[in-house]
């Protein structure tokens, strides 16, 4: 794992830019505390900081190839078969590194090289002969890329700390905000600031004099095929064994996190079947042990024999929000990012590399609590004529009272609302922290204005369309891989992982396991009131069934106990503050009483004032 950083600008370097490339090297330094270097000729300065994982001793960066110089962060896991393919083609080595294999694909395959690596990458390759650059982002968005293009210039780095000196002024983009307050995240190609730039998953970018080319590579493909469970169960072992082997290349020490679930369990067992030694397990809990996974991943961790670390979070651990603000560069309201910051605290005092589960729920069908009634409501949308869904379910929806406490089946208001509008537009309203009547109510008519009409709906739409032709629950899937997965849970991963020096790898990741719940018919995903069926069924191969059987007591915080007890200073503090731009874009008063609302259980938008509180810290860091 790393840090990049690089300016390209075809007018000429200055000292100005080498000196803002270096400043970002500093910014970078949690990312890869072991070594540090830069590349500069007269049109292009690439920084690169680095965590020594493969080839310690010459897998330096920036790393060049005559007129070629590249800079990468991440990993590619079939570096080794792709090394003997070039081999064959005549190219020879001087390190076992992955990265001189990107610059040797490069030289043989040109920009078509990304769609051969395997892994999590983002890279930037400087091609000084033809006077451009290729930038890389890795098919699932794992590991990051922020860019900023102003004519003749492009600078880049793994983190938007390391361009802020580059922005004559922090302003912020209203349709960012806009998606945060929605959804808790600000998604690709958009960033919180106005003038900087994500490089979406699966992309590549090229800029030359010409100037700035976007290109996506690969997108998951779902077409379902007429598996048995036989069938689907060996072709997924097969997979998920070769995943989980690429992923235990290193020479440093290696781990794994474990929780109470299916995913973590069953990368860790086949963790357990490859490794001559027992694996290295970390779990985190809450104070309330009832209320946590760590009894079951205890129990799990007894049964495969691992050498097992837990850690408890508590309220008071929120004191570190600063801290965790600071390293997630953007407001994101996903309050896991606290425990996630804490298991790898704790995981890096015994190794740099971790294995986690991540990826399960989105390619296997896991969020059943999303999935399932949007596969009931679909169907009973099917049953019912469009004029008396869009007339009476919408009344229905208006004056019924909103009990978001209450579990997914008895709020009638939801269903109601969702009844009155097509699938695409109930899976956002399902998808949204904020409901779309209270976002018009809290909203100030100058943000509104700066808005001009747009609505985080039309960052859903066009996934969910893209798909039509299968069943909901993969429409949803497929939002999920492209919207969720990259732009809120791999970030929140990549960043408190980062901040202290641990890799994570994710074998539930593979792009070819992704590819393969692409063809998973809908029984092999969810039947009755269960998801992941084929991963439950996988597991059966290595845990007895009563640790499968057990109920899943899920990662996040309680955010809403949270900020009604001991986290309530912190959010009124933010609701008090004058000096928040917070209030440049929502009505004060009307989200006054929401909380209050709130606080008297009436209400449960916990994610929502979790983000806010969340948004004020990031002013203070970012902003003030």
């Amino acid at each position: 794992m790393c840090g990049i950083v690089g300016l390209i600008d075809f007018s000429g370097i200055t000292e100005e830019d080498k000196v803002l490339v270096r400043k970002g090297l500093l910014l970078l330094k949690h990312r890869g505390p072991d070594e540090e270097g830069i590349f500069r000729d007269h049109q292009a300065v690439l920084g690169h900081v680095r965590l020594s994982i493969i080839d310690l001793s010459s897998g330096r960066q920036p790393m060049e190839d005559e007129e070629l110089c590249v800079i990468f962060n991440g990993e590619i896991y079939n570096f080794l078969d792709l090394r003997k393919e070039l081999e064959n083609l005549g190219h020879s080595f001087k390190t076992r590194s992955d990265t001189e294999v990107i610059l040797k694909a490069y030289r043989e395959w040109g920009e078509n090289c990304v769609e051969r690596l395997s892994g999590m990458f983002a890279f930037a390759l400087w091609d000084a002969r033809e006077r451009k650059l290729l930038l890389a982002r890795d098919r699932l968005g794992k590991k990051p890329l922020y860019y900023r293009l102003t004519n003749s210039r492009l600078v880049f780095a793994s983190e938007i700390k390391a361009l802020l000196a580059d922005l004559p002024e922090k302003k912020i983009a209203p349709e960012a905000l806009d998606c945060f307050f929605s959804f808790g995240f600000v998604p690709s190609p958009a960033s919180i600031f106005s003038g900087i730039k994500k490089l979406p998953p699966a992309h590549l970018a090229v800029f030359s004099e010409k100037g700035l080319t976007l290109k996506r590579y690969w997108e998951v493909n779902f077409s379902p095929r007429a598996y048995s469970l036989d069938e689907a169960l060996g072709e997924f072992l097969t997979l998920f064994e070769k995943a989980v082997s690429t992923r235990l290349i290193s020479d440093v020490p290696l781990g794994a996190f474990l929780s109470g679930g299916i995913d973590s369990p069953l990368v860790v067992a086949q963790m357990s079947r490859l490794l001559d030694r027992p694996v290295l397990t970390n779990s985190i809990g809450f104070d309330d042990e009832a209320g946590s996974e760590l009894p079951l991943a205890r129990e799990i961790a007894r049964f495969l024999g691992t050498d097992h670390r837990e850690y408890l979070v508590k309220p008071e651990a929120a004191k570190i929000l600063p801290k965790i603000i600071y390293h997630l560069d953007e407001p994101l309201a996903d309050s896991s990012a606290l425990p996630t910051y804490y298991v790898c605290q704790m995981a890096r005092q015994n190794v740099t590399v971790a294995l986690s589960g991540d990826g399960g729920d989105e390619s296997f069908g896991g969020y059943t609590f999303r999935y399932l009634p949007h596969l009931f409501e679909s169907r009973l949308r099917q049953k019912i004529p469009l004029p008396l869904r869009s007339t009476f379910f919408r009344l229905l929806g208006a004056v019924y009272p909103r009990a978001s406490w209450l579990p997914r089946p008895l709020r009638l208001k939801t269903i109601f609302q969702n009844l009155a509008v097509s699938d695409a537009r109930a899976f956002y309203q399902d998808l949204v922290w904020l409901p779309v009547d209270l976002r018009e109510e809290v909203y100030t008519p100058q943000f509104k204005k700066e808005l001009d009409g747009a609505t985080p709906f039309e960052w859903v739409y066009p996934l969910y369309q893209k798909t039509r032709e299968i069943d909901p629950v993969s429409r949803a899937q497929f939002v999920d891989l492209h919207f969720y997965l990259p732009e809120d849970v791999l970030v929140k991963v990549d960043r408190m992982s980062m901040a202290v020096a641990l890799e994570v790898r994710s074998p539930l990741l593979d792009y070819q396991l992704v590819e393969f719940a692409g063809r998973l018919p809908l029984e092999l995903k969810v039947r009755g009131n269960t998801g992941k069926i084929i991963l439950r069924e996988a597991l059966k191969r290595f845990l007895p069934e009563g640790l499968i059987s057990k109920p899943k007591r899920g990662f996040a915080v309680p955010e809403a106990e949270w900020l009604r007890g001991k986290l309530r200073p912190f959010m009124e503090e933010a609701l008090d503050t004058r000096d928040s731009c917070l209030w440049q874009h929502l009505e004060r008063k009307k989200v006054k009483a929401l909380w209050q609302k709130h606080l008297s259980g009436r209400l449960n938008l916990g994610v929502f004032f979790w983000g806010l509180m969340i948004f004020r810290l990031w002013e203070k860091e970012f902003l003030l």
